[in-house]
């Protein structure tokens, strides 16, 4: 059982023993705390609970008090459903180094939001000609509908300007670079989604 939380610190490089440079992500990971362990008899499946950073005592309600009990007051609880290793408790302390250089991970975490977007940068549409009389349509979406297509309505999935970013992104295949169990420190390979500060959910892979 290979689980971690984190925060995206920032990217940097580092030479591999190749001599050849790599880009990395600096992920601040853990420690994290077992808060509940379940189990199929009693919940229906098996996951493990954990809980991650700090939160002033007077921001916790009091169900999250009788919760967590004597285990810290956390600021990010999340559920992993994975087998539960028999060596796991409540209160067991997870950190970086159940981690080693040249692990598989698959990194979960919300992309930087962006606001409300145009076509052109949302979708990456080339937007209107240029010249020939077009004025104030170099950015404009075009045509959305008509007689012809979809009975004269805006067909559903129609790609249009909204809201971009902000939403949950996982990549899978990061290969770890570096441990620092010292500083709880994981610098895996290439970038990860997020601002500086965002969390990271970080997943073993699982080897067949």
């Amino acid at each position: 059982m290979k689980i971690i939380l984190g925060t995206k610190e920032k990217m940097s490089q580092v030479f591999g023993e190749d001599g050849k440079v790599y880009p990395i992500t600096i992920i601040k990971a853990g420690p994290v705390v077992v808060t509940q362990l379940k189990n199929k008899d009693k919940d229906g499946y098996e996951a493990v609970q954990v809980g991650f950073g700090e939160k002033k005592s007077h921001k916790i309600t009091k169900s999250q008090k009788g919760h967590f009990k004597d285990l810290g007051n956390f600021r990010f609880v999340k559920e992993f459903r994975t087998e539960i290793n028999p060596e796991t408790k409540i209160g067991t302390k997870l950190d970086a180094s159940s981690f080693a250089v040249g692990d598989v991970v698959t990194i979960s975490s919300f992309s930087k939001g962006k606001g409300f977007q145009g076509v052109v940068k949302r979708h990456g549409f080339a937007g209107g000609q240029r010249t020939h009389g077009q004025k104030h349509s170099e950015r404009e979406p075009g045509s959305i509908g008509g007689g012809a297509r979809a009975g004269g309505r805006v067909a559903k999935g129609m790609r249009m300007g909204g809201r971009m970013g902000g939403d949950r992104v996982t990549i899978r295949n990061v290969k770890i670079v570096q441990v620092n169990p010292e500083s709880n420190e994981i610098l895996v390979k290439g970038g990860v989604p997020g601002r500086r500060g965002t969390l990271v959910e970080i997943v073993g892979k699982i080897s067949k």
